[in-house]
């Protein structure tokens, strides 16, 4: 039996295709032998991919198996078909396993030091040992490590970065050799200069970068994901610290007034942009058409938002989208979310290795 996506078929960017179907769980777009199963109309779209995402982790730090599911599955039913773990205490590798949760690549643990982090996320190190653990961490996870680049210093009161730019660059470098990516929480300005000399292969947040910076990332090609659901919190974090940190509420509070902007700056830099909804800590799962909802606020068109949020975003993760012989994760919508991104909160159809989920 065949499932029949009825078209339009949103391949990729100017690639649109009018029909195509899912046999034996992959596509093809060649009409199969097979007897058709289901007619699934409307507009197909590569599965979506929230690529700052926290499965296996809430505000109090690692959950159970059965919350980490739960948190899986709410994302998957909103159209999440692949997230990148952006850190968790969790080991959620049992997901793997099951055919009806979306896939998950990791980036392995947060990497912070001691009292410069959310207590109970991270592994906490001291600095010298940042290579020797960004090593350890790319090899237990999924081609991906995750720092912590810059939090609330409260001798300073304010943020600052973690790591020396010497030992920084040293343990990018080392997880390059063990071949993983790495991605960094990073709020602060003074922070991006070291990560971006460093080598970083995404910036996660990136609300304190400035115009030189942009043109940096866009020259070179490094992804940023805004985080908007997260930034809209800035206020919030400035009010709860503003009576014992002066200098960290009176940074919080720009970058939360300019957040919309920020992220239009971003993306006409040129800076390739990516949908991350930083799910599982304060943030509930299943919140990405949230926030892509947020990057076209912004000013950014919808087009080039669901590009992000699906084909663009699969590319650069090394996962195939809507393409011969690949598995069959697919998100159908009755309306064009490339016109209305609030077609994206209606998923009409999910379809996830194959099966109408």
């Amino acid at each position: 039996m065949a499932l029949h996506l009825t078209g339009p078929v949103v391949v990729g960017d100017d690639d649109v295709r009018d029909e195509a179907w899912v046999v034996e769980g992959r596509i093809t777009f060649e009409r199969p032998s097979q007897a058709v199963k289901h007619e699934l109309d409307g507009v197909a779209v590569p599965g979506l991919v929230d690529v700052h995402c926290h499965v296996g982790l809430d505000s109090g730090g690692a959950v159970d198996a059965d919350l980490a599911l739960k948190q899986a599955l709410v994302d998957r039913d909103a159209g999440t078909l692949l997230i990148r773990d952006a850190g968790s205490p969790s080991d959620t590798r049992f997901l793997d396993e099951l055919a009806t949760a979306p896939r998950v690549i990791r980036a392995g643990r947060f990497i912070a030091r001691p009292m410069r982090y959310l207590r109970h996320y991270a592994r906490e190190i001291e600095v010298a040992d940042l290579p020797r653990v960004m090593a350890e961490e790319a090899r237990a996870g999924d081609g991906w490590v995750k720092i912590i680049a810059d939090w609330i210093d409260r001798e300073a009161g304010d943020l600052t970065p973690l790591w020396p730019a010497d030992v920084l660059a040293e343990g990018i470098a080392a997880a390059h050799e063990a071949g993983a990516r790495v991605t960094a929480h990073t709020f602060a300005t003074e922070t991006i200069d070291a990560l971006l000399d460093g080598g970083i292969d995404c910036i996660e947040h990136g609300t304190g970068m400035t115009a030189d910076h942009m043109a940096e990332a866009a020259a070179r090609g490094i992804p940023v994901v805004p985080t908007l659901l997260q930034v809209a919190n800035f206020e919030g974090y400035a009010a709860q610290g503003e009576a014992r940190f002066p200098a960290y509420a009176a940074r919080m509070r720009p970058m939360h007034e300019r957040r919309l902007a920020h992220a239009l700056a971003l993306h006409e830099a040129g800076v390739p942009l990516l949908v991350g909804t930083d799910a599982g800590g304060t943030i509930g799962h299943g919140a990405l058409p949230a926030e892509a909802a947020l990057l076209v606020a912004a000013g950014i068109p919808a087009s080039e938002v669901v590009a992000m949020a699906s084909w663009r975003a699969r590319r650069f993760l090394g996962v195939p989208g809507i393409e011969e012989g690949a598995p069959a994760d697919v998100v159908v919508y009755a309306q064009d979310p490339r016109e209305d991104i609030a077609a994206l909160g209606a998923p009409r159809h999910v379809v996830l290795r194959g099966a109408v989920v």
